[in-house]
């Protein structure tokens, strides 16, 4: 055989493999294997706790490096100039770095100090109110030592929906974190009032970690037969708030099995090992960093290091300092430091993988190829979804997508995940064909939601567990035969399509909810409180797309009260919203109205998601927009400052 021929053969098994991947499909069916059944086994004598793992790769990695924090200092130095004109971020922080020797001895001190100074026991549910530092992860794997159950609270949520947090979820005690107390400083009165059992703790981070390093306390590992023994791999390992279409957040349920796969299968396909240190900056209180950051870094013995704040102009510094191979993102976090003016760190960092949701193939290339990343790890995934999609992809092919597995796993998961018929007449709702009643499935690249299947219909908490002590909601997220009489699937409330090569890429989301500052926000719950503001009848909520903005931005409609000029409107709603609602959820978009409700007395929201900014279809409406003190009216100038980003939202 030639040479031309022989590469030709080579070049052509690579494009095949690319395309097919069927090494990396049976790799990966090997290693769900060999992972599944000690994780089975262990659950089924009373060891389902992700407590063991991290507690094996302390003591197999002791002198590995945990967790490294790169602290912004309190006291900052002026920012330098270097010789290049560019602004030197280094000396903004001081990275803390904790070995896993050193952060287990920590852990099993406070475990002592939670037990015998806070009452804490493992039949509880505790709160964490912490932003993304150390301080969040030692009071989590305490709770898990000892067996109690963590909350992991938002923390910019306040008022009704913040004790709405606590109720839900049963909880005792809130550990909270200085540098983010404010919202329920806040909210004390109303948690007292409507819970007067609730203790509420606000922490010294600086002398509880001064106490945790000496070696004098005493230390507190839980015996076994004490922690959540009876549990089942389907019982929750903690409690993570999701936005919903019901107004108020609800309390998901991560199970164990979700922190098992999270760990195995989602770090295994993101080429996490020992030797990774993975950097986030997305919020431990969502599951893109707690699940799928934290625990398949600690499985194997790596390092997370962890961002207090997303930054666009420091991000790349930051994962310089700490030495990251991985970092997390959001669709919104990418066009942030799209937009930021270049930066030699951007370069000089050992990134090689990023992985997160919601990065726009408009954007893919670019991002890779701005910030020298080999490998983009998108996945599709829900809080409270049964499973995640994932594709890891380098080169070219399978830009855009959020499933991309090679021939043999694709064909088993088009019997689990399966894109399905919209209405044509209402695209907020499943179509089924009149002669069967069943479901159908959508057409290769026509957009429809997507189903997961849940394998016994008859006990669905086995591989949905829904929502903590909300069955209602639990069972709207549950549709009934789609495709034979008594099956049941697990509804995301999402958009997707598939192409002819059976990738997944994301379209749109359905229903009451839309993203806005990589956050879910509930439109029902801005709505109620903006009816709070004693200034109008009603108010219609919806997400508008704005040019160069990721998500939606909040877009609400106002039928003011009889008698109240428009200043008095503004001025009211803006001082309730802004009291009431976590920023991100705040209307960034008003108009005010007669709300006209359809036939069926249903506010045809679909229509007000098409509005054009920013005078309207006719060109002569007003439309006040968010600008800082409050809003104002929105002009053909202010409009081009935001399209282009010179004004913020």
């Amino acid at each position: 055989m030639s040479i031309e021929l022989a590469t030709a053969a080579v070049l052509g098994s690579q494009l095949l493999e690319a395309k097919y991947h069927v090494k990396d499909d049976f790799l990966l069916v090997q290693k769900i294997i060999r992972s599944a059944l000690p994780f089975l086994w262990n659950v089924r004598r009373g060891r389902a706790s992700f407590w063991y793992t991290f507690e094996k790769s302390a003591l197999k990695y002791p002198n590995n490096v945990c967790i490294s924090f790169p602290r912004p200092k309190k006291n900052p130095p002026p920012i330098k100039i270097d010789s290049d004109g560019f602004k030197v971020y280094d000396d903004q922080f001081e990275v803390e770095t904790f070995t896993y020797k050193e952060f287990y001895n920590m852990i099993l001190r406070f475990s002592y100090i939670l037990k015998n100074d806070y009452g804490v026991t493992a039949d509880q549910t505790i709160a964490i109110d912490c932003m993304n530092k150390p301080l969040f992860i030692l009071l989590w794997l305490s709770l898990w030592n000892i067996g109690a159950l963590p909350s992991f609270l938002n923390f910019n949520t306040r008022d009704k929906a913040l004790v709405h947090c606590l109720k839900i979820a049963e909880v005792s005690q809130v550990f909270i974190d200085p540098d983010c107390m404010e919202p329920i400083k806040s909210t004390e009165s109303q948690i007292y009032e409507e819970l007067p059992n609730i203790k509420l703790h606000y922490l010294n981070e600086t002398e509880l970690f001064k106490t945790l390093r000496d070696p004098s306390i005493p230390k507190y590992r839980a015996p076994d037969n004490t922690r959540r023994v009876n549990d089942k791999d389907f019982d929750p390992s903690a409690l993570i708030y999701t936005s919903g279409t019901t107004g108020l957040p609800k309390a998901g349920i991560m199970s164990w099995r979700k922190a098992f796969m999270a760990a195995s299968f989602f770090g295994y396909i993101m080429k996490i090992n020992k030797k990774s240190n993975v950097l986030t900056a997305m919020p431990l209180y969502h599951s893109t960093a707690a699940m799928l950051a934290v625990c398949p870094t600690f499985l194997i013995g790596g390092c997370v290091s962890l961002s207090q704040k997303f930054s666009a102009t420091s991000f790349w510094t930051q994962a310089k300092l700490v030495n990251a191979s991985h970092v997390q993102y959001v669709g919104e976090t990418c066009r942030y430091l799209l937009n930021t003016k270049y930066h030699p760190d951007q370069k000089s960092h050992n990134v090689r993988i990023a992985y997160g949701n919601g990065l726009r193939p408009d954007i893919w290339k670019e991002f890779k190829s701005r910030f020298n990343i080999d490998g983009v790890g998108e996945f599709y995934a829900a809080t409270e979804s049964p499973i995640a999609l994932t594709n890891l992809q380098f080169g070219d092919f399978g830009v855009g997508a959020c499933r991309k597995y090679g021939s043999i796993i694709s064909n088993v998961l088009s019997l689990e995940q399966v894109i399905v018929k919209m209405d044509p007449d209402d695209q907020e709702e499943i179509w089924r064909d009149p002669s069967s009643g069943l479901c159908v499935k959508a057409q290769p690249n026509e957009p429809g939601e997507l189903l997961m299947k849940i394998l016994n219909a008859e006990k669905i908490e086995e591989s949905f567990q829904g929502y903590y002590g909300n069955k209602s909601a639990t069972s709207k997220k549950v549709i009934r035969d789609v495709f034979s009489k008594g099956d049941a699937w697990f509804r995301t409330g999402d958009l997707l399509r598939m192409d002819q090569d059976k990738l997944l890429y994301f379209v749109d989301r359905l229903g009451d909810t839309f993203r806005w500052k990589s956050e879910n926000v509930s439109a029902s719950e801005v709505e109620n409180e903006l009816m709070g503001s004693g200034s109008i009848v009603q108010s219609v909520v919806v997400g508008v797309q704005i040019p160069n903005h990721e998500g939606r931005a909040g877009f609400a409609v106002l039928e003011p009260k009889d008698g109240l000029d428009t200043s008095e409107i503004l001025s009211k709603v803006h001082k309730h919203v802004v009291n009431t609602l976590p920023k991100y959820a705040v209307p960034q978009f008003l108009k005010i109205g007669k709300i006209e409700a359809s036939h069926n007395n249903k506010v045809p929201k679909n229509l007000y998601k098409k509005q054009k900014l920013p005078k309207g279809d006719s060109g002569d409406e007003t439309i006040y927009w968010f600008n800082q003190d409050g809003y104002k009216e929105l002009t053909n100038q202010d409009w081009a400052k935001i399209s282009n980003g010179q004004a913020k939202l």
